[in-house]
């Protein structure tokens, strides 16, 4: 396997010139300079709404196929079945309520404690909203692991929502043992898989719908959904007459924005180029994210030792599997002042929650959760060793 050149990939973020050590990943990376240029190269060219006619028609048609065809390659998913959207939350909502039409009292539905809100509420809503029941699964707090699922399914459940990795604590459920649980009970699996795209391989087939956000992976703010283009026939959105019923678009509500779409494949792309080798995108998208992954995992095994070694830090979770992502609190100190502290060494490492409020609530800390720290592809040692001095400077 080919080296992880980091110094090489630092090159390609502007953002990185102005000399914050960034650990804010997991509420949106850096952007590439390519993925930048493209999004404001496809603004300023001729588009139109999507047809064959003339030049600008045949380039918007051609951005929303290869966006398409990008994330299909990325997520092991069928192009005919990528619907995007506004974001991840946006598109969960409007699932959510479609899939709700079918359900009543009766029913059930099951939710994580250690989702995001995005994979929560819009399921205990739509759930509630036709009568059906909501059921829970809980995780330990010492491991984060997620209890079996298997005393929650029947015969009743219609869906089961969990994350492919936690954004608070970057523990990774085991979805090849969950799916065939999901399945077998005759439910639909939906994942949010926000936090694991950008840090590991990803085949989204293991579920029924798999869901996640290109800003995440270096692209524009925008939502990505991947379903079976059968399973999509067989589901009636709200849409306007007039609209578009062919799938996927008749999930996709209003004129599509495509500078976000182009900017989304560039960002594909661009991870492709991480070092990885193969004969087609995916196969390099796998070989980049495995050398990703390689790198990340270093980095985070060196931050977990030396501040699992300070006196007075707690770190949350111990999940083997899992994510670069780190939460931890320090004794005499605020979470969201540690932060700010650790700004003034430009060292972004935010502090809350971060919309995971059932697992912040499930670990003992309230709605204000704690600081996180979170890797990314262009993470290095110095930052790392930045971090670490800055919290031991706090704790003496």
């Amino acid at each position: 396997m080919p080296d992880f050149d980091v110094d090489m990939v630092r090159k390609q973020f502007p953002a990185l010139a102005e000399g914050a050590a960034h650990f804010d990943g997991p509420g949106g990376s850096q952007t590439p300079q390519v993925v930048a240029d493209t999004i404001a190269r496809t603004m300023t060219s001729a588009l139109a709404n999507r047809g064959q006619l003339t030049p600008a028609e045949r380039r918007a048609d051609g951005i929303v196929l290869g966006a398409r065809q990008a994330m299909a390659d990325l997520l092991n998913a069928d192009p005919a079945g990528i619907v995007f959207g506004r974001s991840m939350t946006q598109l969960t909502y409007d699932f959510s309520r479609t899939l709700a039409k079918n359900w009543g009292p009766g029913d059930e539905i099951v939710v994580t404690r250690l989702d995001h809100d995005a994979n929560v509420r819009p399921w205990v809503q739509a759930a509630e909203a036709v009568g059906a029941t909501v059921r829970w699964l809980d995780f330990d707090p010492k491991t984060t692991e997620l209890d079996d699922l298997t005393p929650l399914l029947s015969d009743r459940t219609k869906l089961v929502a969990v994350t492919a990795a936690s954004n608070l604590l970057g523990t990774r459920p085991d979805l090849a043992a969950i799916a065939p649980k999901v399945h077998a009970a005759g439910a639909l699996l939906y994942v949010d898989g926000v936090h694991l795209t950008a840090h590991a391989p990803v085949d989204a087939s293991i579920a029924d719908f798999y869901a996640c956000s290109p800003y995440k992976f270096f692209g524009p703010h925008c939502g990505v959904l991947a379903a079976s283009p059968e399973l999509l026939e067989n589901l009636r959105p709200d849409k306007l007459l007039p609209s578009s019923d062919a799938v996927p678009e008749r999930f996709e509500l209003g004129t599509l924005p495509y500078e976000q779409l182009a900017g989304t494949t560039a960002a594909v792309d661009f991870i492709a180029g991480l070092g990885g080798t193969g004969e087609n995108r995916r196969e390099r998208l796998l070989s980049s994210l495995s050398l990703v992954e390689a790198h990340e995992d270093a980095l985070r095994a060196d931050l977990e030792s030396r501040l699992s070694a300070i006196d007075g830090l707690t770190l949350y979770g111990k999940a083997g599997h899992r994510t670069p992502t780190l939460l931890f609190s320090l004794d005499g100190w605020e979470s969201r002042d540690v932060s700010a502290r650790l700004a003034d060494r430009n060292v972004n490492a935010p502090s809350g929650s971060f919309y995971a409020l059932e697992t912040s609530r499930h670990l003992g800390l309230g709605d204000t959760g704690a600081v996180r720290a979170g890797l990314a592809p262009y993470t290095n040692q110095s930052d790392v060793d930045r971090l670490v001095d800055a919290i031991e400077h706090l704790a003496r």
